[in-house]
């Protein structure tokens, strides 16, 4: 649990390292997000999130 809670905060602080260094890109960026299709934005997901749970298996696995 301490882990998710420490993978959480980073998740934050770089949500809001983001924002404050790049607001206008960060809300063109939304937008955009906004009128992407249902099927590309899960496709997104999907492949962004087999390629954290990889990643995770690397990095407490392999290293």
């Amino acid at each position: 649990m301490e882990d998710f809670l420490a993978a959480l905060a980073l998740i934050f602080v770089i949500e809001g390292l983001l924002f404050a260094a790049f607001p206008n890109a960060t809300r063109r960026a939304m937008l955009e997000a906004a009128h992407t299709p249902d099927g590309v934005v899960r496709l997104i997901g999907v492949v962004c999130a087999v390629f954290g749970v990889l990643a995770l298996f690397v990095v407490r696995r392999l290293l």
